[in-house]
């Protein structure tokens, strides 16, 4: 039993460790024209920057959506690093990671 309780108290150790180790994982995207995101692998987002040329009014629909395949191509990739990390910790086999 207490076997038990430690190895549970082992892999929150383990847990609390990816998560810091995540939120410190910056993953920047630059994919589309002049839209830069940079999101940490705890999917929250540090940063969007905009090159001022696109900020003209009649570039509206093209920033909106540009930054929206800029957001979520960050939050996958995100995923993806999270992913990467959780397969290595030994004794945390989650299925489908």
């Amino acid at each position: 039993m207490f076997d038990k309780v430690k190895e549970l108290m082992e892999l929150k150790k383990k847990a609390d460790r990816l998560k810091k180790e995540l939120e410190a994982t910056l993953i920047e995207v630059n994919e589309t024209r002049g839209i830069k995101l940079v999101i940490n692998g705890a999917q929250i987002v540090q940063s969007i920057e905009i090159d001022e040329g696109l900020l003209a009014p009649a570039h509206k629909n093209r920033v909106q959506m540009d930054l929206l395949k800029s957001f979520n191509n960050g939050v996958k990739k995100s995923q993806q690093a999270a992913a990467n990390k959780m397969r290595n910790i030994p004794g945390l086999n989650l299925p489908g990671m």
